[in-house]
Order: C-alpha cells, then sequence, then structure tokens
C-alpha cells in the first residue's frame, strides 16, 4: 500500500484544475484495501475514490482519503457458443481496453472507443455512445465495500444501470432507498461480449462513413478506427484542452413537451425513445442559446461542441471548478428560460 500526503491533482483530473489531495492511497490490489482497514488512523476516515478523473469537476482541496484506483489485468474469462466474457482491471485504461478486445478477436466494446476514463469507471456513468451502452456489453463486476470490508459481485440488474446512472452514483438514502456511492470501490468488471457479433452503425456519422468508403460490411476493427477519427473530429483531446466530455446529460420529454417546443423551434433535434419518451440533444439547446465559443473566465464553451466545456487557461493559468460550475449554472438558467428544460450535469461535484 503506497500512501502519499499533499499530492497535487492536477494531473488526475482531466480538466486539468488545480487541487491537491491531502492523502492519497494507490490502490493497486485488494490487498492495499485490507492493509487499509487494519490502520486505525484510516480505518473509518471519509474516502474519495479516483479512477481517471475523467467525469468530475473539482471545486477545491479534497479533504477526504483519495483512494486512486490503479488496479490491472485483462483476460478472457470465458468462451462460450454465445459470447465471450472477458475481465478487466478497474484501473485499466477504458479506450486502451476496447482496442485491446477489438485486436484480441472479441468485438463489442467498439462503439464506445476513445471514452476517457478508466474500466473501474465505466459501469459507475454507464457510458455510452453511438447506440451502445456499457449496460449493453456487461456481465457483471466486484468490488469492495469500503465500511466492512467485503467483496462482492453484482450483476447488471443489481447495478441499477439508467441513463448515465448507476447504483454507484446514488446513496442508501435515496428514492430507491438503496446505493452505494461513497460506499463501494470496484475492482474488476467482466463485459459479455454476443456472438454472433454484428455491427452497431445505426447513427449518421457511421451511416456516412459507409456511403464515403463504400465498406457496407465493416469488421469491428473498421468500427473501431471510424469512432476513433468521427470523435477525434468533434472533441477536444483532454490532454491538451482540459475537459470532463460531455457535460449535461441529453435531457427526455414527453411526446407533448417535444411538440410545443417544436412548435416554437422547428430544426429542435430530438430522438424518440422505446418508452414513447422524446429524447433532446443537449448540445443543441445549448447552442440555441448562444452559448457555443462563449467564456467565463478561464472556463468556455468548446466551439465545435457545445456540449463540452473546456478549460481555456491551460495547464499554466487553469480553470477553476468554480469558474466551471458558474459557467454551468449560467448555461442551465439560459436553457431553462427559453425550453422550460433543466440540464443535468454528467460530472461529479467534489
Amino acid at each position: 500500500m503506497i500512501m502519499e500526503h499533499n499530492v497535487p491533482l492536477q494531473p488526475y483530473n482531466s480538466f486539468g484544475i488545480v487541487a491537491r489531495a491531502l492523502t492519497l492511497i494507490r490502490v493497486a490490489s485488494e490487498a492495499d484495501l485490507a492493509a487499509l482497514r487494519t490502520d486505525a488512523q484510516w480505518a473509518g476516515a471519509p474516502r474519495f475514490v479516483l479512477g481517471g478523473g475523467s467525469n468530475i469537476v473539482l471545486t477545491g482541496d479534497v479533504k477526504p482519503l483519495v483512494l486512486k484506483v490503479e488496479i490491472k489485468g485483462r483476460r478472457l474469462v470465458e468462451e462460450t457458443e454465445r459470447a465471450w466474457i472477458v475481465e478487466a482491471g478497474a484501473g485499466e485504461n477504458w479506450h486502451e481496453t476496447v482496442q485491446w478486445t477489438v485486436e484480441q478477436g472479441f468485438p463489442g466494446l467498439e462503439n464506445l472507443a476513445l471514452i476517457p476514463g478508466t474500466v473501474g469507471g465505466a459501469p459507475v456513468q454507464n457510458i455510452g455512445a453511438y447506440g451502445i451502452e456499457l449496460q449493453d456489453r456487461f456481465d457483471s463486476l466486484d468490488a469492495i465495500d469500503l465500511d466492512t470490508g467485503s467483496a462482492f459481485t453484482l450483476d447488471a440488474a443489481q447495478c441499477a444501470f439508467g441513463y448515465r446512472d448507476s447504483v454507484f452514483k446514488h446513496t442508501a438514502s435515496g428514492p430507491n432507498g438503496f446505493g452505494l456511492a461513497g460506499r463501494a470501490l470496484i475492482t474488476r468488471v467482466r463485459f459479455r461480449l454476443p456472438k454472433p457479433w454484428k455491427a452497431v452503425v445505426g447513427y449518421f456519422d457511421l451511416e456516412r462513413r459507409m456511403e464515403e468508403s463504400g465498406n457496407f460490411t465493416p469488421t469491428s476493427r473498421d468500427i473501431f478506427d471510424w469512432i476513433c477519427a468521427i470523435r477525434r473530429a468533434k472533441l477536444p483531446d483532454w490532454r491538451v484542452l482540459g475537459n470532463a466530455g460531455s457535460f449535461f446529460k441529453n435531457p427526455t420529454v414527453s411526446p407533448e413537451q417535444c411538440a410545443d417546443i417544436i412548435a416554437r423551434d422547428p430544426k429542435i433535434v430530438h430522438y424518440p425513445m422505446p418508452d414513447g419518451s422524446i429524447k433532446l440533444a443537449a448540445g443543441w439547446l445549448i447552442d440555441a442559446c448562444g452559448w457555443k465559443g462563449k467564456t467565463v473566465g478561464n472556463a468556455g464553451v468548446y466551439e465545435k461542441q457545445a456540449l463540452v466545456l473546456v478549460n481555456r487557461g491551460g495547464r499554466d493559468n487553469p480553470v477553476t471548478g468554480g469558474e466551471v460550475m458558474t459557467l454551468a449554472k449560467a448555461i442551465q438558467t439560459s436553457v431553462y428560460e427559453r425550453f422550460g428544460i433543466r440540464l443535468e450535469p454528467e460530472p461529479v461535484v467534489v
């Protein structure tokens, strides 16, 4: 167990916000957590689990004990007639894990390529892109109860996946009476990659790639490469321009609400959902309110995608968490005043 004090967190959050962890422990194995429980000084201390730092906004130094998850390893657990079961350590880089599965001949995660973060953070957020959500490829995960030290395993139903949501984002006092926020640390995640594999290419950008290339039977590697190219063209590289990816969730409304908005704004981007609701493109709403390219202090709205807030100050004069949240709240107010819709942030505010 490696323990460090007064640790700069700027390298460990994709926004590049300057903050410090008063105490940080690098968790490379389950044994590190067991050792932590035997240390009387830290056994009952408040904790904050840190993965890739790609979905957080730090508004100050982190006083709780920071548990930085660095558990590694990838393997094929099982192969059946219907699926490959693949496991990865929670500290593995997500994109590199997707690339590894494609290269190993285990297709199914390619639509989720180039999403920043770690494997352990993926089920917390139920990440999704280009027609696939993590829950569509999820088998099970292992975790440690930080209160008791007990190991446990959850399947998809027990994770209570929703749109950018899971049991790991709610406390036990939440509306469902059960939650694992602040209580569980994910150690390993397993994916069920179905056989036979079928390409998911229902999004306009992918359909256009097929048209342009003349390739109407793409392999998983083709889709992986297309997704990487599409995302690089649309979204900033957080290592160059700090950001936390999509900052707001796409809101859902009733058909009646959507019809009312269309009557006022016929060009609004919207998608019918299987449950009868209508999903609206948050980026379009923000752009319609004139925010694309605007800044507040060193926090800005990316000029190519209004859904992404960025660090205009770089690493030398970085944005603060306060500036990010001031900009986010101004955008929320603007969208609500025009459309009557409350945008919900995706990142965790610390």
